[in-house]
Order: C-alpha cells, then structure tokens, then sequence
C-alpha cells in the first residue's frame, strides 16, 4: 500500500492535503465510511487487500520525494478530440473507447458503459491545485451517446470525479455500480447509486449482469479516510462475452480467480501508467510488464491499456508505459506469438475481436 500520509497519490496533491489540512482540518475532503459486518476483508472499520501488506514508512515517502527521477509529461492543449462514439451497438458486436485515463466507454449488447468517467480539468477537490491533466479528454462530453451504466473502481479523485458524475446523472441517470461505502458519498450529492461488495453482482439490462471483483489497492479522499470504503474491478457479462475493468490495481491473485471464474474474457481493460519508481507503486498499481503478465493470467482475448498519459501521478514518463507494451507487443509478434494489447489513441474506438473457439 502506498504511505499512509499520501491521500491523492501524487507529491503534487501531497502538497495540497498539507496546506488544506493547516487552514481547514485533517477531515475536510474526507468520504463517510462504510458501516456493516465484518468480512474476510473488512475488519469493522478498514477494508483491506486479500494481500495485506505493511504500509510503506514516512522514511519511505522522504526516499522517494528525495530521489526524484520523473519523465517528461509535455503538454497537448491543443490535441483534438476524436468523433463521436456509435450511438449504440448490438448484434455481438463489442465496441471500446479510450477516452483518458480510466474513462473508457464500452458498448455491447444495446448498452453504454463508462468507466471512472473524469472530464474535469483537475483529479483534485479544488478547481486551483491538484494533479492536472495534460490533454483534453479524447471525447467531447457532448458528443457521448446516451449512458446506461457508470462504474467507478473507488473514490481517488482521478476515478470518482464528482462534478462528471453531476453532469452525467443529470443528463442520463445512469445506473452507477460501486464498492461499499461509496454510494454514502454519492448520496450527499443527489445522486443514486447501488454498492456492491466484492463477487456481488447486479443485472443491468435483460441479457447483461455486471459483477463487482476484488483489485489490490485502497481507498481515500482525505487523510481520515482511508480504506473506509471498498476498492474493486468489474466484469460485464452478456451475449457478447465477458469484459474486465480492472479499475486500479497492483498484481494479486485476483486476476487467477478472475479467469476461473469468467474464462473467455473478451476484453480487459487493464492500467498500465503511474508504476514508477516500482519499489513504491507496485503495491497499488501495475507496471506494463506485470499488466502483460495479467493479460496472460486473465486469459483475455484482447488487452486495452488504460491510466496513462492524462494525469502526472508518479516518476514515469508520459509515454514511457504506452510505450513499454508496444516494444512488447512488437517482440512478441517477431517471435510469432501475437500478443493482442492494444494501447488506443485518445479518442479513439475499435471493434474488439471474438475469442477464439468463445464469445
């Protein structure tokens, strides 16, 4: 797990929680926690990993802010957005969009899906500081088809963006499917959702059931938060096959139970980005080797990579994990054994393939 002083997951946002916590209070940006009986991963009062692991030490933090090595992360103003998504598809048909960072829209079987959708200018609980993000989204909020379903991982500010979640309840009063405790959060806004806990699943429509999966990561929006509310992936199950989200995640025995449990995986959506330096992230996030590593675990037919390039979140370069996965991608193929791991330009959509010999 990351240090337990670190709330946003960034030195930026660090800074941030310290100076707001000096006027305001330890508490102010805090979630409401979950409040229910105790499970294999839940003690009363924290969730935790099904790898638990010790928190990295302050003296760990200090190391890392000390001995800085980060990429470059140019900015891209001016990049255009790609053009508007399908309205809706059906027929087998399994259509994804990478829109930035952990947003993406699925569309399968008559339905829109969107992952952590953010489309605010900062992953932050303040529009004046906070990690910022580097492009425009790949999609004009605008130009999205009408959504039927929202699924949010947790609630860092990168993946549960409140004011996208305002507009979108406004405009289409999705279905928003999260992990425990979150729905309290959400509730103080006007907006509904349903909480689920890890293997809880839900039928979103006639022929699609979605199923809440265990990540390895935590939870938090302040600095008396954390781990008050659940962290988790999702698998969308219909007549097209099955879809992993994996929200946000270190590597962990769940993508073997993932593949026990949903093989043919159809589509994984798997984060790649914010993995340096590896000795601190790895408990929470995936490097590109060990997102290939999980793609093979998984068994997925097809690989997307998500948490890039959006939001400077650690030490790697903005194109350094994009960039890790197509060398692998192009050793693999020279060796003859295709690796399917797609990295899409924001914005941009493609069909996804049947599994071979599945859905």
């Amino acid at each position: 797990m990351r240090p337990r002083r670190i709330a946003f997951g960034t030195v930026a946002a660090l800074g941030l929680v310290v100076g707001s916590t000096a006027m305001i209070g330890c508490c102010a940006f805090s979630a409401p926690g979950y409040q229910g009986p105790r499970s294999d991963h839940f003690d009363g009062t924290h969730f935790h990993n099904e790898v638990v692991q010790k928190p990295h030490r302050t003296g760990d933090l200090i190391r890392w802010i000390t001995h800085r090595h980060p990429g470059p992360w140019p900015e891209h103003p001016d990049a255009k957005p790609g053009p508007p998504p399908p309205r809706r598809v059906d027929g087998g048909r399994l259509h994804v969009t990478f829109v930035n960072h952990a947003t993406v829209l699925v569309q399968m079987d008559g339905l829109n899906v969107l992952t952590d959708p953010i489309w605010s200018e900062r992953a932050s609980p303040v529009s004046f500081a906070g990690p910022k993000r580097v492009r425009p989204p790949g999609i004009r909020f605008d130009d999205l088809p009408p959504i039927d379903v929202v699924l949010i991982s947790h609630d860092h500010y990168d993946h549960l963006d409140l004011p996208t979640l305002e507009r979108l309840w406004k405009r289409d009063h999705p279905k928003i499917l999260l992990g425990l405790g979150n729905d309290l959060l959400l509730a103080k806004h006007g907006i509904d959702s349903h909480a689920l806990d890890w293997w809880q699943s839900v039928r979103v429509s006639d022929s699609v059931e979605v199923t809440a999966v265990p990540a390895q990561h935590f939870s938090g929006r302040g600095l008396c938060d954390r781990r008050k509310t659940l962290w988790e992936g999702f698998v969308i199950s219909g007549p097209s096959g099955n879809v992993y989200f994996a929200g946000d995640t270190g590597f962990g025995p769940h993508f073997e139970e993932i593949h026990e449990r949903f093989a043919p995986i159809r589509l994984a959506l798997l984060p790649i980005g914010a993995f340096r330096p590896e000795w601190f992230m790895a408990r929470v996030h995936l490097s590109p080797a060990d997102a290939i590593i999980a793609h093979y675990e998984l068994g997925a037919g097809t690989s997307v990579g998500i948490h890039f390039g959006t939001f400077r979140l650690a030490d790697d370069g903005e194109d350094e994990a994009p960039g890790d996965i197509r060398r692998a991608v192009a050793a693999s193929a020279k060796e003859g054994v295709p690796l399917r791991f797609w990295i899409l330009g924001f914005g941009e959509g493609r069909d996804v393939p049947p599994v071979p010999g599945g859905s």
